[in-house]
């Protein structure tokens, strides 16, 4: 059909690895416009979060784009080496690379079953892809298809109901170290954010504890509190001089550099006593080395693998209905695609049809037909093809 996709995910792929392709906005851009110049593909979309850099392709014909596409994203990533990490590429076509976005978009393939973030994800990768022009009918047509879906999973099935995000789990994560976070001083670096926004909302939820939020846009995050909860805007520049003071430090943004570092934090916390680090950024923002200052939790992306885990398993019995609803929707999207491509054989199934009936009748025109499709369609097909005229 010409629909390919390159992954690199959290299923095969170490933070480490993935930081690695996470590009900002623009360089996806640029990125997915190299692809077309080049001739990679006729179409791209790139989906880019903390868990993922996915890349879904169109390509009329049967080219195999993976190794150029493959050639081409190592390029881009901020790497010295990259021969040795094609073992956390996965390169699927057609019907599974269709089959995954569907699986993606409803957070079926995330760390957390069923997490709503990921949606929002994928609708903004396919805008950004129609506003470079990288987008076209095909992949505009699957994305469309697999948003609608996954809506529908999610009003349908109890995944949406108890979905828990990464971002939500950073919390619970705080809460499960210290006991209860009331009282507690929590530091929030990035609550712009998307991600950090979510954290936010979940603080916002807790009586008594008291949020220190760290961002440079306050206007905004003045404006999305609910004062629910105790909280200070404070100045980026200040966070290490309130650090030592802090039970929790979540940070959650896109800077390509570490937000907090290994040195500054030991030579600013001088109380003893438990923290709780939360990296939520990839690439990652808090140097790892900090879980080596005494009384230090840290928590980054591949942690929250394992704290997942619980969660998944009260989903486990929701996956099957939600995989039927992607499935008609897959299907219908790949109907539509083979109609879609089929076309130019349509029209000249209908011009010959009109040539027959006009020269022998329409009723051997029509015989005519029902003996091409005996002869050359696959016994089980043609049952299912009779079987569904008689229904009909």
């Amino acid at each position: 059909m010409g629909i390919s996709l390159l992954s690199i995910s959290h299923r095969i792929a170490p933070l480490e690895i993935r930081q690695l392709f996470a590009f900002p906005q623009e360089v996806q851009v640029e990125l997915m416009q190299r692809m077309i110049a080049e001739g990679t593909a006729q179409e791209c979309v790139l989906l880019s979060t903390c868990n993922r850099t996915e890349i879904y392709t169109y390509m009329n014909g049967d080219r195999d784009g993976f190794t150029p596409l493959q050639e081409l994203l190592f390029q881009f990533a901020n790497a010295e080496h990259t021969e040795n990490m094609g073992s956390y590429v996965r390169f699927y076509r057609d019907t599974k690379a269709i089959q995954h976005l569907f699986q993606v978009s409803a957070g079926l393939d995330s760390m957390v079953l069923g997490e709503d973030q990921i949606l929002g994800q994928v609708k903004h990768a396919h805008e950004l892809a129609r506003e470079a022009g990288t987008c076209g009918v095909y992949l505009n047509t699957m994305f469309r298809y697999a948003v609608t879906a996954s809506k529908k999973v999610k009003t349908e099935t109890d995944l949406s109901r108890t979905s828990v995000s990464t971002a939500t789990m950073a919390v619970k994560a705080a809460e499960q170290i210290l006991g209860s976070l009331k009282g507690k001083n929590v530091m929030l670096i990035g609550a712009s954010g998307k991600i950090g926004g979510i954290v936010l909302r979940n603080l916002q939820c807790i009586e008594g504890v008291k949020i220190y939020i760290t961002s440079r846009n306050k206007g905004k995050i003045m404006d999305d509190c609910h004062h629910k909860a105790i909280h200070q805007v404070m100045e980026y520049e200040n966070r290490y001089e309130l650090a030592d003071e802090m039970d929790v430090m979540i940070s959650a943004t896109s800077s390509p550099h570490y937000t907090l570092t290994y040195e500054r934090l030991k030579k600013n916390l001088r109380m003893e006593k438990t923290r709780v680090l939360v990296d939520l950024a990839v690439p990652m923002d808090i140097e790892k080395k900090v879980s080596q200052i005494p009384g230090i939790r840290h928590y980054d992306m591949d942690d929250f693998a394992k704290l997942a885990k619980e969660n998944n398993e009260k989903k486990q019995r929701e996956i099957l209905a939600a995989d039927h609803i992607l499935e008609q929707s897959q299907l219908a999207f790949e109907r539509w695609m083979v109609y879609q491509q089929s076309l130019p054989q349509i029209a000249e199934l209908k011009a010959w049809m009109l040539e027959e009936a006009e020269r022998k009748g329409l009723e051997k025109a029509i015989d005519k037909l029902f003996y091409k499709l005996r002869d050359h369609s696959d016994p089980k097909e043609l049952q299912r093809f009779f079987e569904y005229m008689k229904e009909s």
